[in-house]
């Protein structure tokens, strides 16, 4: 977007910026893949081609069925999708800040577009500071509606900021998704763990030549590594603020 809500500027980047960026993905001669291709990988099921890549776009703005998958599908690049149902159907409850939000109705699109579609929970909530109840609704609820919209099973979830721990890692595998995608801002590898794959989160200020470092495997450290004293300190800091508080939104 030109012109996005300031909650969520720091994270957008402008169409023409957008293009560049998939123009470096498409000249490091990387081959996407969907969060699919990967899970078969890391269940032993089938290999991953050579230098592959994972393009991921959380929430459901507006654009995404629009100038977003049009801009992949022109390119030939495959992506995933993670979408926060509360957001995208009339009347749904959502923590997610005032924004142009696609219709649910438009996931289909996305996939005639080549983007895989997996579940970025209910409302986009912080999981990890949730009680149990509120965190299998979160987990359970989006991919049925995501289910029911597409006509097939949902195998795939992406944590709102990437938020999670043991607890939501273990409640993601029993809710029957295959693999969870986290943030970390790390590079990910072949001995990442299925339910908090590494991912590096585009901000406004990262330029053409970051994004052809990352492709380069340049700029970042790769996972998987153990949470540092500061992300345990921070997640404690959340949750004692959730008890108060109560659910509070990922971002």
């Amino acid at each position: 977007m030109d012109d996005p809500p300031a909650w969520i500027a720091e994270f957008t980047v402008t169409p023409g910026e957008f293009a560049a960026h998939l123009d470096a993905v498409v000249a490091s001669g990387r081959t996407p893949v969907t969060i699919g291709a990967v899970a078969d990988h890391l269940a032993g099921r089938a290999p991953l081609p050579p230098r592959p890549v994972l393009l991921t776009f959380d929430d459901g703005f507006a654009d995404l069925p629009g100038p977003t998958a049009e801009a992949l599908a022109e390119r030939g690049l495959p992506a995933t999708a993670y979408l926060t149902t509360g957001a995208l159907v009339p009347g749904g409850r959502c923590l997610l800040p005032p924004a142009p939000m696609m219709p649910l109705a438009r996931a289909a699109e996305l996939e005639r577009h080549g983007m895989e579609v997996g579940s970025h929970t209910v409302t986009h909530a912080q999981l990890d500071t949730l009680p149990a109840r509120a965190l299998a609704y979160e987990l359970r609820a989006s991919k049925a509606v995501l289910e029911d919209a597409l006509g097939h099973p949902v195998r795939h979830l992406a944590y709102p900021h990437g938020y999670n721990s043991p607890r939501v890692r273990a409640m993601a595998a029993r809710a029957g998704y295959e693999t969870a995608t986290a943030v970390r801002h790390a590079l990910s590898s072949d001995r990442d763990e299925r339910y908090r794959i590494a991912r590096l989160i585009v901000r406004r200020g990262h330029t053409v030549a970051d994004v052809e470092g990352w492709l380069a495997g340049r700029g970042a450290r790769t996972a998987p590594y153990r949470d540092g004293p500061r992300t345990i300190a921070w997640r404690w800091y959340r949750r004692a603020r959730a008890a108060v508080r109560g659910p509070v939104f990922a971002g």
